[in-house]
């Protein structure tokens, strides 16, 4: 499962990122919940663009929107089966814009919240599903992130964890014209020696606080 992440890099460093030019505010969230708008990137034509879309996919001949809520996130072994994601499989897969999420582990009792990090703590991507759904005031735009097997640092706390895309991957999760094999190559656990996990405030457990302190590492470090 993947139910919290963060996206504190700057409207600047973004563009950068990913070569756009973004027409909206961007502010840094540190503590971003399901329901939640979050930074997408999706394939237009020949164009890549970023939204903002809300944290619940919500497929487009859904009745009731609250079926977001149970779509936060797709599992890689059913993403192109399950009837909530399939038509998004093979036509709106999207990057979900971070630079860490976060999972909670037990010890002594209690459940410790962890952010997990790329080295040098860049901005990354998750694989994702998009789509529109048709409300009374208008369209909405929403997304899920896959899910795959948690790789040997992640698994210490949760036997889930995103499908994080290298920066070569991205083109082809977005490229409508990728084999449905090779897409699936591509939902796998990422390396763990190329990533980093620190113990974070207990703040983290309400929606509520979404501020720096959210990601600051707690002293002292709990080796995990």
């Amino acid at each position: 499962m993947c139910g919290r992440i963060s996206e504190t890099k700057s409207h600047r460093e973004i563009e950068e990122r990913f070569g756009l030019n973004i027409p909206f505010e961007i502010r840094p969230r540190y503590n971003l919940c399901p329901g939640d708008q979050a930074l997408v990137v999706v394939q237009e034509g020949d164009k890549k663009s970023l939204k903002m879309m809300k944290w619940g996919l919500i497929p487009s001949w859904a009745k009731d929107p609250k079926i977001g809520f149970q779509c936060i996130n797709a599992r890689a072994e059913t993403v192109e089966t399950k009837a909530a994601f399939k038509d998004a499989f093979s036509q709106r897969r999207c990057l979900v814009v971070a630079d860490g999420f976060y999972e909670w582990k037990k010890l002594e009792g209690q459940r410790i919240p962890y952010r997990y990090i790329l080295p040098n703590n860049p901005i990354f991507t998750m694989a994702g599903l998009w789509d529109c759904w048709q409300a009374p005031l208008g369209e909405v735009l929403t997304f899920t992130i896959i899910t795959t097997d948690a790789n040997e640092l992640v698994g210490q706390a949760h036997n889930r964890m995103p499908v994080i895309l290298t920066r070569e991957e991205e083109g082809v999760w977005l490229d409508l014209k990728t084999e449905r094999e090779v897409l699936k190559k591509l939902l796998k656990p990422h390396n763990s020696d190329l990533m980093q996990s620190y113990e974070v405030s207990t703040k983290i457990n309400s929606g509520k606080n979404d501020s720096s302190e959210i990601i600051e590492p707690v002293v002292p470090v709990r080796n995990i």
